[in-house]
């Protein structure tokens, strides 16, 4: 399966983005997708997981409220809806898979928020 991240930008304090990811290869159904950050000098963090079949999520405790999880079935994606930024969520997320006993990451998106 195969992972593509997209939808990162430059934002200000308060502004919002989407990032999607989009898998190929195989179907994501019945899998947990997560989307992970890490930035510069620091070790990459969970922030936001579904369970794509049954739309069970959770979140990091600092974006609770603010980041929204969701799954696409019909298109194959799952799509991490950012709001009320912050610099301090400034750094390239990636999104994962555990499928079939392997841990899968797509290539990242950078998300920079300015203050």
């Amino acid at each position: 399966v195969q992972l593509v991240e997209s939808g990162g930008g430059l934002v200000q304090r308060g502004g919002s983005l989407t990032l999607s990811c989009a898998a190929s290869g195989d179907r994501i159904d019945d899998y947990a997708i997560g989307w992970f950050r890490q930035a510069p000098g620091k070790e990459r963090e969970g922030v936001s997981c579904i369970t794509v079949g049954s739309n069970r999520s959770s979140y990091k405790d600092s974006v609770k409220g603010r980041f929204t999880i969701s799954s696409d079935n019909a298109k194959n994606t799952v799509s991490l809806q950012m709001n009320s930024l912050k610099p301090e969520d400034t750094a390239v997320y990636y999104c994962n898979v555990l499928y079939r006993r392997t841990n899968y990451w797509g290539q990242g998106t950078q998300v920079t928020v300015s203050s």
